[in-house]
């Protein structure tokens, strides 16, 4: 790092202040202004912010290291999320704007009952705290000791006590916009990285024979460890759904829209940002093994090849914009963890506690949960060195095993007006059962008993399609046998009895609709055609 680069880091820090200052001076007086932004965002903000909260650095970090290991494979995901942000757009919005809740376990009580509210709201909030926090806490200590040569101790706090300090005190407002500037910086450094790499290696052309074209095969073989087609076709959807449709982390963006029409384009727009990471974020990756291949970039790891690239390529300055744009990346995340899970701790633990709270204590209830989990987040940095990358993988895979039957409880029961909080609780402890059984095989592997065996080893995209199936069925079956859910419980909440909005606002949406069509046809052409082009 030289002066210039420490310059444009220090004048990231400076706008991201000046903005987070001059958007939230109003957004604290109540709990809706606190928390969802006084529901008034547009559809830009929407987009931007689930992009670049989605994006973390150890999103990038990682997309990079496995398009090292083993190709485009990996950027399936962020292809996949653009078909199911229109699922997001088109069918869920609607409930969830027109519900009025603050959360999805608030939305969960609505069409079912408080068991299944408080099992989300519980099991989010945990997963958050161990995951979310504790991997970006992570992230943002490497990037300041691989690239800036700041102590990770050092780097990581830094980190969250800035990220902090204005989620404390902005609220989701001061997330949003932030987020909004932080996509244009990251994706910035993502686009210098990827040029001046091509340019290194040559071209795009000289890319391709360097790796080969099975590199660039987004289609791997059924038997493929990690990305086989069959569970990428069918398990990924389900995976996508979960995140992307019914977590608060990232719902939490379409909440605050305006109107359905702004939330519904914001997806849109959303949709269209996740199909840059295969070029902007996977791609580096592969530029990475291929020039540490002949010898002109040294990559000891495959999760190095981003540090690696901006370090040994760029100029003063451009690396500076480069490690601005990882720390947008890492705070962005953390920014949006941080007030998710004080909305979740506030509007569905405190509330329920004292529902008689004035709009005032729930702001200082997310305040004051907000300061619980910057203060974990610099207790948990001492730990996180002491947990190897082993059971660190086994803590991520537990958001994976419990969210194919919370995606089932929210699509069934959206869509069927039979389903009731029978099936729903037997559904989510059919999955925490499973879920957990497989985390605990996984951790006690290598297993002498072959049924046992076999049930761990089922790639991990196969086993959510399995435990999606096995959900469903087990909802509809306890649905079937037990008592018909009280009207209450599916007015407005099923697509059977979704009544329609007042006149004025079936005419705004008439007069949108056609226009978001177009756009969401255009979204699945471009889906399509990366499909076709990378394909063996």
């Amino acid at each position: 790092m030289t002066t210039l680069d420490w310059i444009v880091v220090a004048l990231y820090f400076a706008l991201t202040f000046a903005v987070a200052i001059v958007v939230s001076r109003r957004s604290r007086d109540s709990a809706g202004g606190y928390f969802l932004a006084g529901r008034n965002a547009g559809w830009f903000i929407v987009g931007a912010s689930l992009f670049a909260s989605n994006i973390g650095a150890e999103h990038l970090v990682g997309l990079a290291g496995t398009g090292a290991a083993s190709g485009l494979a990996v950027a399936q995901f962020e292809i996949m999320a653009g078909i199911v942000l229109l699922l997001l757009g088109w069918f869920f919005v609607p409930f969830y704007v027109r519900s009025g809740v603050y959360t999805m376990p608030e939305f969960l009580e609505r069409r079912y009952s408080s068991g299944p509210r408080m099992y989300l709201a519980v099991v989010s909030v945990i997963s958050y705290v161990l995951t979310k926090i504790s991997v970006t806490i992570a992230a943002g200590g490497i990037v300041f000791e691989a690239l800036m040569g700041i102590d990770f101790w050092t780097g990581a706090t830094v980190v969250v006590l800035a990220t902090g300090v204005y989620t404390l005190f902005g609220g989701l407002k001061a997330v949003l916009y932030t987020d909004a500037m932080q996509m244009f910086v990251l994706l910035l450094g993502a686009v210098v990285v990827t040029a001046l790499g091509l340019h290194a290696i040559g071209g795009w052309d000289a890319l391709v024979s360097a790796v080969g074209p099975d590199r660039f095969d987004l289609w791997q073989p059924s038997t493929h460890p990690d990305f086989p087609w069959t569970g990428i076709l069918f398990g990924a959807p389900i995976l996508g759904i979960w995140y992307w449709c019914t977590d608060q982390f990232i719902v939490q963006r379409v909440l605050a829209a305006r109107n359905l029409v702004e939330a519904r384009r914001g997806a849109i727009f959303a949709g269209f940002m996740k199909q840059t990471p295969l070029f902007l974020f996977v791609l580096p990756g592969v530029i990475a093994y291929a020039l540490a291949e002949s010898g002109r970039l040294t990559l000891e790891s495959p999760d190095q090849a981003l540090p690696a690239l901006a370090a040994q390529l760029l100029p003063a300055g451009l690396r500076g914009i480069v490690v601005a744009g990882l720390l947008a990346a890492l705070m962005s995340s953390l920014s949006s963890v941080f007030n998710s899970s004080a909305t979740l701790v506030t509007m569905d633990l405190y509330k329920r506690w004292r529902p008689a709270a004035s709009e005032r204590q729930l702001v200082v209830t997310g305040q004051m949960a907000t300061v619980v989990l910057v203060l974990f987040g610099l207790a948990w940095i001492p730990l996180m060195k002491l947990i190897s990358s082993e059971i660190y993988t086994y803590l991520q895979s537990v958001q994976a095993y419990i969210s194919p039957p919370i995606a089932a409880v929210f699509l069934v029961g959206l869509l069927w007006p039979r389903a009731n909080a029978k099936g729903a609780g037997a559904a989510l402890a059919l999955g925490f059962v499973l879920g957990f059984g497989r985390l605990v095989l996984e951790l006690n592997s290598p297993l002498a008993w072959a049924p046992a065996a076999a049930f761990a080893e089922i790639n991990f995209l196969h086993f959510a399609v399995l435990l999606f199936a096995a959900s469903i069925a087990v909802m509809i079956a306890v649905s079937l046998a037990s008592a018909a859910p009280p009207p209450e419980k599916t007015r407005d909440l099923t697509i059977a009895t979704l009544r329609q909005p007042a006149p004025e606002a079936q005419a705004m949406e008439r007069a949108a609709r056609r226009g978001d069509i177009a756009l969401s046809v255009l979204l699945v052409l471009v889906v399509a055609a990366i499909w076709t082009i990378f394909s063996g």
